[in-house]
C-alpha cells in the first residue's frame, strides 16, 4: 500500500504521525511510505532520518494526498484539505466529527473511508489509540492550569502545593477516566487539594484506593459539581462519551460563582467541552481568554506542545493497527478486526458513526450494511 504522511497544518499543531520508527517497519514490511518534507521536524525528526529508513519525500502536501492509499495524520484535516481527498482513499487520524460538521460532509462527499483514533475500542471498552494522548493531556492540564494560576498571567497568585503555613490550591477534576486519573497524580504529586467528581462508583473507589483516600471523591451530580466549582482554584474537565458531543455539566451559572482569578482547563474541548462559557476553542498562540473573571484555557490539541513525547507515543499505539490496514487493505482490515471496526466514521459515502450521526443529525447506516460481515 502506499501511504502518505503530511505535514500537520493546525495551528501550532507540531506531531506528526509517523516516527522514522514507525516507517521503518511499514516500508520493511514492503509498503511504500511518502513523507511531506520537514513533517517532522516539529517533532525533532529530519528527513534524513526517514530517507535512511526507506522512506520517500514529496515537497508538498498536494502531491502526498495525491499519491497515498492511505493518509496517516495526527489531527483532523483542515479545510485547505478537503479538496485534496480522493474517492476510496483511507484515511486514519484524530476526526473528532461530532463537532465537525463541515469535515463530516467533506469526508461523506468524497467516499473518504476513515477510521477515527478516538473510537477504536477493545472489547474492554478501552480506548488504546486515545489513551497515550489522554494519558499526556491530564498531566499537561495540571501543569497549565499551575502555571495560569500564576498573577503575571490573570490567575488569582496561588502555589498550586502551597507552602508551609499556607493552604495549597484546590483542584477540581471532573471525570475519573483516563484524562482524570493522570492530571490527579499530577496534581496530588504537587500537593495540591484534589476532588475527583465522576458518575461512576467503581472508578471513584479505584481512586479512592490507589491515592489512600488522600483524594477526595464526589458523585458526579449538578448539585455536586457546583458545590466543587464555588470553591475550586484549579477546574479541569474530563469527561469523554467516546465519539459523541461532550455534555455540558458546568453552566455559565457555575462559572459566575467561582473565585476570580481561577482557571478552568477543559480537556474535553476537543468533543464540544464540558463548561458551558467554553464557547471557542483557542491554540497555543492565544490559549486563553476571562470570562466572568474566571481564566478558561480551551486549547483543543494539548499535546502538540510537548510534540516529540506525543508523537513517539501515539506511533507506539497506532503502528499495530496502520500495519493490519496497510497489509489486509481496508475491508478486509475492519472485517478481521473488531476494534477497528468500531473505529470507522465514514464508509463509501455513508456516515456509519451513531453517535456522530446523532449529534449532527445526519443519517447513520450500519457499517455490516455497506462492506458485509
Amino acid at each position: 500500500m502506499i501511504i502518505g504522511i503530511p505535514t500537520e497544518i493546525k495551528n501550532w499543531e507540531n506531531r506528526v504521525s509517523l516516527t522514522p520508527s514507525g516507517a521503518k517497519t511499514l516500508v520493511e514490511q514492503g509498503h511504500t511510505v511518502y513523507i511531506q518534507s520537514e513533517a517532522g521536524l516539529g517533532s525533532g525528526f529530519t528527513d534524513e532520518e526517514y530517507v535512511a529508513v526507506g522512506a520517500k519525500l514529496l515537497t508538498n502536501i498536494e502531491e502526498v494526498y495525491k499519491k497515498s492509499d492511505m493518509i496517516i495524520k495526527v489531527k483532523e484535516p483542515q479545510e485547505s484539505e478537503y479538496q485534496l481527498f480522493k474517492e476510496g482513499q483511507l484515511l486514519f487520524t484524530y476526526l473528532h466529527l461530532a463537532v465537525e460538521p463541515k469535515l463530516t460532509k467533506a469526508l461523506l462527499k468524497h467516499k473518504v473511508n476513515s477510521i477515527a483514533y478516538e473510537t477504536i475500542q477493545t472489547k474492554r471498552g478501552e480506548l488504546p489509540l486515545l489513551t497515550p494522548m489522554s494519558e499526556i493531556a491530564g498531566r499537561m492540564a495540571v501543569q497549565i492550569g499551575a502555571a495560569y494560576l500564576e498573577k503575571p498571567h490573570g490567575g488569582r497568585g496561588v502555589l498550586l502545593g502551597g507552602v508551609p503555613g499556607v493552604m495549597p490550591a484546590d483542584v477540581i477534576i471532573i471525570g475519573a477516566g483516563t484524562v482524570g486519573l493522570n492530571a490527579t497524580k499530577i496534581a496530588y504529586g504537587m500537593g495540591a487539594n484534589v476532588t475527583v467528581l465522576d458518575v461512576n462508583l467503581n472508578k471513584l473507589r479505584y481512586f479512592d484506593d490507589i491515592f489512600h483516600g488522600k483524594v477526595r471523591t464526589l458523585m458526579s451530580t449538578a448539585s455536586n459539581i457546583e458545590l466543587c466549582a464555588t470553591y475550586a482554584d484549579l477546574l479541569i474537565g474530563a469527561v469523554l462519551i467516546p465519539g459523541a458531543k461532550a455534555p455540558h455539566l458546568v453552566s455559565e451559572a457555575m462559572v459566575k460563582k467561582m473565585k476570580k482569578g481561577s482557571v478552568i482547563v477543559d480537556v474535553a474541548i476537543d468533543q464540544g467541552g464540558i463548561v458551558e462559557t467554553m464557547d471557542r476553542v483557542t491554540t497555543h498562540e492565544n490559549p486563553v481568554f476571562e470570562k466572568h473573571g474566571v481564566m478558561h484555557y480551551s486549547v483543543a490539541n494539548i499535546p502538540g506542545a510537548v510534540a516529540r513525547t506525543s508523537t513517539i507515543a501515539l506511533t507506539n499505539a497506532t503502528l499495530p493497527y496502520a500495519v493490519r490496514l496497510a497489509n489486509k487493505g481496508f475491508t478486509k482490515a475492519v472485517k478481521s478486526c473488531e476494534e477497528l471496526a468500531k473505529g470507522v466514521s465514514t464508509c463509501h459515502g455513508h456516515l456509519v458513526s451513531e453517535p456522530v450521526a446523532e449529534a449532527l443529525k445526519l443519517e447513520h447506516t450500519e457499517l455490516s450494511l455497506i462492506i458485509g460481515f
